[in-house]
C-alpha cells in the first residue's frame, strides 16, 4: 500500500513539471493597454533643403509670387491616424520639405558683387563757328582771380598827411617784383577804432604813476575822436559831426583776460562811462597776445578804416599763444596796430638810480621791441613817449594815418596758392620812375614816411572752377 501512494505522488510530480515547462513555452495571448500616441510638433515648411545648424544661407533673391513667405505661413493642423484592425496604433509619416526656387547664380557666402560703373563721358567739342544744337545747354567756366588791398599813409616827419598823391605816383613791390596797381583810393573817412588798454595789478595799482598814466592817454585820445549825438539836428550841423562823419570806437581792457567795457558805440558819454569803471584793477596778470588774437578775430567782420590803439607797457606773462604765433595772426589781418608805450620816464629814472635789475631791463626792452614788431607787421606806428606833453601830438598822428589812408588794389603776378609769406614794399615814384621828392612853398625837400605794411600770407589750395 505504500508503495502505490509513493508512485501516485511521483506520478503527479512528473504531470505538474511537464505541464509547467509546456505552459513556459507557450504563453497564452494578452490583450495590451492602449498606450496614447505621442503628440507631434507641428512642422513648419521649410523653404530650402535640410541644412545643419551653423551653415550659412545665401538669401534667396526672388521668390514665387503664389507662395506666401515660410514665417508668415500657417502652421498644418494635426490629423489623427486612420482606424486599423489591430490595437497598435501607426504613426503618420512625416512630411517632406518643399523645395525652394532660388533664382539667380550661386555664389559663396560674403563675395562681393561688384557692379561695373559706365565711365563719365566728356562733351564732344563744338569746332568754333558752328551752331549750338538744339537742346544743348551752355556753359561757362569762372576762375576766382585773388585781390591783394593794402593801405598806405604818407606823413611828413611832423606828422601831417600829404595830400594830393595819384595812382602813378605809387609803386607796389611783391617779392622785388613790381605789380600792376589796379584799384586806387584817397578818401578820408570815418575811424572804427577798438581801444585796447593794460589795466592790471602789476604795474597800474591804485593811485600809482603809471595808474594815472594809463587814464590820462585813454581819455585823451577818446578827445580826438569825432563822437556825438549824430542824430540831432543841431550837431548834424556842425562839422565832423554828422552821421557820414562820425567815428566809431569800443573799449577794451585786458589784465588776465580781456573784458569789453563798451561795444563800438558813436556816443562820447558811453565811450567816458566805459572808461571810469577804470579804477581798481584785479589781477597781476597781463596776457597781449590772447588779448590781441581776440580783438583782431571780433574785427574781422567789421567794415570801413578799422585799427587798434594799444595802450601798453608790452609786456605779457601769461598768455597762451607764443610770440611766433601772434605774429603770423598779425601779418594775416588787415587792421593796422598803433601801440603808445607806458612806463618810458619811469623806467628809465629806476635805471639811473640802481632799481632795475639786468632782468627788468630785458623784460622791457624785449616788450619795446614786440610793440614795434606788431606796428611793423601790420602798417600802424609805435610811439614811445617820455613825458605828458607828447601825447597830444600822438594822438593827432593816429588820428590822421586812421582817417586819411591811400588803398591800393592789384593782382599778383605770383599766381601760387602755397600759402607762403610774401613781402611788400611800396614806393612812391614819378613820372620817370624816379623816387618821388615832395618840396614845400619856399622850395625846401620834405621828407615823409610811407607807412604799409610788410607782407601778407598767399591763400592756401587749389584755385576754384566753376
Amino acid at each position: 500500500m505504500r508503495k502505490i501512494v509513493v508512485g501516485l505522488a511521483i506520478l503527479v510530480l512528473a504531470c505538474g513539471a511537464a505541464w509547467l515547462a509546456f505552459s513556459q513555452s507557450n504563453p497564452p495571448a494578452q490583450n495590451p493597454a492602449p498606450q496614447k500616441p505621442a503628440e507631434q510638433k507641428p512642422q513648419t515648411q521649410s523653404s530650402g533643403p535640410q541644412r545643419p545648424v551653423d551653415e550659412t544661407v545665401v538669401p534667396s533673391r526672388k521668390r514665387k509670387a503664389a507662395e506666401p513667405p515660410p514665417e508668415q505661413q500657417p502652421p498644418a493642423p494635426p490629423q489623427m491616424p486612420p482606424a486599423q484592425p489591430s490595437n497598435a496604433q501607426q504613426q503618420p509619416p512625416a512630411q517632406q520639405p518643399r523645395p525652394v526656387d532660388i533664382t539667380g547664380p550661386e555664389r559663396p557666402v560674403g563675395e562681393t558683387v561688384s557692379i561695373p560703373r559706365r565711365p563719365p563721358q566728356k562733351p564732344k567739342r563744338r569746332p568754333a563757328g558752328e551752331a549750338a544744337q538744339p537742346g544743348e545747354v551752355p556753359y561757362a567756366i569762372s576762375v576766382n582771380v585773388d585781390l591783394v588791398s593794402v593801405d598806405v599813409s604818407v606823413q611828413d616827419r611832423q606828422g601831417q598827411f600829404l595830400p594830393g598823391l595819384g595812382k602813378k605816383n605809387f609803386r607796389v613791390l611783391e617779392d622785388g617784383m613790381p605789380q600792376n596797381i589796379q584799384t586806387f583810393e584817397a578818401t578820408e573817412a570815418p575811424m572804427t577804432v577798438v581801444m585796447v588798454i593794460e589795466f592790471n595789478n602789476l604795474y597800474q595799482r591804485f593811485w600809482s604813476e603809471t595808474w594815472y598814466q594809463t587814464l590820462t592817454a585813454s581819455h585823451g585820445f577818446l578827445e580826438t575822436l569825432r563822437l556825438g549825438n549824430c542824430a540831432s539836428p543841431d550837431m548834424a550841423a556842425r562839422p565832423g559831426s554828422n552821421a557820414q562823419t562820425c567815428d566809431w570806437v569800443a573799449v577794451v581792457a585786458y589784465d588776465m583776460r580781456p573784458e569789453i567795457l563798451q561795444d563800438f558805440t558813436q556816443s562820447r558819454e558811453a565811450a567816458i562811462g566805459a572808461l571810469q569803471r577804470l579804477r581798481f584793477p584785479a589781477f597781476s596778470e597781463a596776457n597781449l597776445y590772447d588779448t590781441l588774437d581776440d580783438t583782431l578775430s571780433r574785427l574781422k567782420d567789421v567794415s570801413g578804416k578799422k585799427g587798434i590803439v594799444l595802450i601798453s607797457t608790452g609786456i605779457d606773462t601769461f598768455s597762451k599763444l607764443t610770440y611766433d604765433k601772434i605774429l603770423k595772426i598779425i601779418q594775416s589781418n588787415e587792421v593796422p596796430i598803433y601801440p603808445i608805450g607806458l612806463m618810458q620816464m619811469i623806467r628809465e629814472l629806476a635805471d639811473a638810480r640802481g632799481g632795475m635789475g639786468p632782468i627788468a631791463r630785458m623784460d622791457f626792452l624785449q616788450a619795446d621791441n614786440a610793440m614795434r614788431t606788431f606796428a611793423q607787421y601790420s602798417g600802424g606806428r609805435a610811439f614811445f613817449p617820455r613825458f605828458y606833453g607828447e601825447f597830444p601830438g600822438i594822438f593827432s598822428t593816429v588820428s590822421a594815418l586812421l582817417r586819411h589812408q591811400y588803398t591800393l588794389g592789384y593782382a599778383p603776378t605770383n599766381t601760387t596758392r602755397d600759402g607762403k609769406f610774401r613781402k611788400l614794399k611800396v614806393e612812391l615814384m614819378d613820372d620817370t620812375g624816379k623816387p618821388l621828392k615832395i618840396v614845400d612853398q619856399k622850395g625846401k625837400e620834405v621828407k615823409y614816411v610811407v607807412s604799409a605794411k610788410n607782407g601778407y600770407y598767399a591763400p592756401k589750395g587749389e584755385e576754384t572752377v566753376q
